[in-house]
């Protein structure tokens, strides 16, 4: 059996004591090296170019959100953080990014909050720019038109937000759903093509409410842009809900450019939001092509 006490007593009694100091790993070794260590990043640069953004990407990182009954959604987002760099700076501190995001992620995060999380970034990384981007799926519970079986829908959505003297943030909020075309329901004997469509848009919007609740939902888009569409698209369906969008759809052609004037009408009556770039992609099921269309509006 080792007596370690008397063991450390001899050592240090040892005369080769300063040896065993100076090995590598020893403590006191380690601490002089750590104090000794060079900042590189913040030594200057003398090729005279700043950098627009420079950061960490595609960290994969699990976010809560509330939603609108109260409640929570967990899920998993991709985040991009990024800062601009000064000409005169050599580089940024990478680890300083995830320190940020893990102390402000302790409670949920809602679109109202991103802001502060950039500024963060930008205080703790002494920059004057900050960017902060986060994708991630999130789901709806959404019921079948007609027998109302429940199913999970899961949209596409993204966080961006820029901080530096003003804040700026765009939530992003693509759908899937469907589109009949017009001219081949006019010109055609029976029947009309149609196929799958993803409808987005990226909105600016006012803040939080006076009762600290975000003043849209990414509900509220996905609202927005279904009833853009000649007919969402569900989860679950049974036969009489098969039925039912069916001839909703076909009820209600539409061209990609219906689709987006559409939906630019129903954000210009959205008193909420100050601007938006929309777009819809045409997955067409007779041609090799896809059919596309854009508008961006500021409405200030």
């Amino acid at each position: 059996m080792l007596d370690l006490p008397t063991m450390a007593t001899s050592r240090s009694s040892s005369p080769d004591h300063s040896t065993h100091a100076s090995q590598p790993g020893h403590p006191a070794k380690e601490s002089v090296r750590r104090e000794a260590m060079v900042d590189v990043q913040s030594s200057q640069d003398q090729r005279n170019v700043a950098i627009d953004r420079v950061g960490v990407k595609d960290v994969v990182y699990p976010i809560r959100l509330r939603t609108p009954d109260g409640g929570e959604q967990t899920t998993v987002a991709t985040i991009n953080m990024y800062v601009a760099l000064p000409h005169y700076k050599k580089g940024t501190h990478m680890s300083r990014f995830l320190e940020v995001l893990n102390d402000h992620t302790s409670e949920p995060i809602t679109p109202d909050r991103i802001p502060e999380l950039t500024r963060a970034i930008c205080k703790r990384l002494d920059a004057e720019e900050a960017h902060f981007e986060a994708s991630f799926t999130y789901f709806i519970k959404k019921l079948a038109p007609v027998s109302k079986q429940p199913g999970l829908m899961n949209y596409k959505v993204t966080f961006e937000c820029r901080a530096n003297h003003v804040d700026d943030f765009v939530m992003g909020v693509a759908a899937p759903a469907t589109s009949l075309c017009p001219c081949s329901k006019e010109i055609s004997e029976y029947g009309a093509h149609n196929q799958r469509c993803e409808i987005e848009a990226k909105v600016r919007f006012q803040a939080s409410t006076s009762k600290g609740k975000p003043a849209l939902w990414i509900e509220d888009v996905v609202k927005h842009l279904e009833n853009a569409a000649s007919a969402p698209v569900y989860a679950v369906l049974k036969r009489p809900d098969e039925k039912f969008v069916t001839e909703q759809a076909y009820d209600n052609p539409k061209f990609v450019e219906d689709i987006v004037r559409d939906l630019a009408v129903g954000l210009n009556n959205d008193n909420r939001i100050t601007w938006y770039q929309i777009n819809s992609e045409n997955f067409e099921s007779i041609h090799s092509h896809n059919a596309y269309a854009q508008i961006t509006r500021d409405k200030r």
